[in-house]
């Protein structure tokens, strides 16, 4: 009897359609990326130039994931949005310190190629690496039998930024008296799924039937970087926060030097509907501000006299609005009074 012979993808690996894959993400990227001086795509590493305008430059490193929200859009089937969010999670961080997004590079593991997950997810980092004014110059598809279920899968997102010595946004620039504005999100963002999934569990709820959860639920995180980096550029913040996982207190407060206090009014922040709702489904206030971003993606800190032209940076939709101030104290955050949930 002949013995048969052992192959990698007979272990459940295929060489051949990760390189079709990579072949697609390479065509797909040249297209966003025009003429370029390098193509990096399927590479050992990536080239990129560094901005030669910057006197002192300084390179920032971010990277992140999107949680548990892969497990929504695996139940719905719909991967549009998440290498949205993917992008968004990282280059939000990297605005923080006051730095320029300069590329990208993903890293996605799964059971089994799929280019039906595998294809949205890339046309949405591409999309918000544009959106970004970055270049997504490389990555890792890595195909993991064994490791994975089957239709499993996980993806991070690794971002570089470029800033100039003199425009990092410091500690030291925070002043008593400062306003703090929050600015909108576009909704539960990246963060506190897990939670999310729990309560539709335990409330029996069929995702696939509830037209306003699909929505919400995977509606992409805001990308902040075009709107904070034109403030930066014209000196009209002191600092800023990303508000992520751990809610307002504890991304504010990571950003505030010794001896202040950034003083946040609740009764002042604008949540939105999907919260609302999550906030009904047994969930307390202290939960939910630990958890989620409860309606302020991003925090700007300002001089008061800067409120105005500040204002005109951002649309309708994403205007920020003044919800505490810098004051002397230890604890670093303050938190007063209640976000009205009706």
């Amino acid at each position: 009897m002949k013995k048969q012979k052992f192959t990698y993808e007979k272990s459940g690996v295929n060489i051949g359609a990760a390189d079709n894959f990579i072949k697609f993400i390479s065509n797909i990227s040249s297209k966003k990326r025009g003429k370029k001086k390098y193509n990096n795509i399927g590479g050992f590493g990536s080239i990129s130039d560094i901005p030669q305008n910057l006197k002192r430059p300084k390179i920032v490193a971010c990277t992140d994931g999107v949680g548990t929200k892969i497990e929504i859009a695996n139940t719905l089937n719909k991967y549009d949005t998440i290498g949205i969010d993917l992008v968004a999670m990282s280059v939000n961080d990297l605005i923080v310190q006051g730095a320029k997004p300069l590329l990208f590079l993903d890293y996605i593991s799964i059971n089994k190629i799929d280019l039906k997950k595998l294809k949205p997810i890339i046309k949405g980092i591409i999309k918000a690496c544009k959106i970004s004014n970055c270049e997504l110059v490389g990555g890792e598809t890595a195909e993991m039998p064994g490791t994975y279920e089957k239709g499993k899968f996980d993806i991070a997102g690794f971002a570089v930024g470029v800033v100039d010595e003199k425009k990092i946004l410091n500690k030291k620039n925070i002043k008593k008296n400062d306003l703090i504005l929050a600015v909108p999100s576009s909704g539960v963002h990246s963060n506190g799924y897990s939670l999310v999934r729990y309560v539709l569990k335990k409330a029996k709820i069929n995702l696939k039937n509830n037209k306003f959860l699909k929505k919400e639920l995977l509606r992409p995180t805001k990308i902040y970087v075009k709107e904070v980096l034109n403030l930066i550029d014209k000196n009209l913040i002191n600092g800023c926060a990303n508000i992520t996982g751990g809610g307002l207190a504890d991304n504010i407060k990571r950003v505030i030097p010794d001896g202040l206090v950034a003083d946040i009014d609740l009764n002042k922040v604008k949540t939105k509907k999907i919260f609302k709702w999550l906030r009904q489904n047994n969930i307390n206030d202290k939960e939910m501000l630990k958890t989620f971003n409860c309606g302020v993606g991003f925090c700007l800190i300002i001089k008061p006299k800067n409120l105005k032209k500040i204002l005109k940076f951002f649309t309708k939709k994403f205007k920020p609005y003044v919800i505490g101030k810098i004051t002397s104290g230890k604890n670093k955050i303050k938190l007063n009074g209640k976000i009205d949930w009706s």
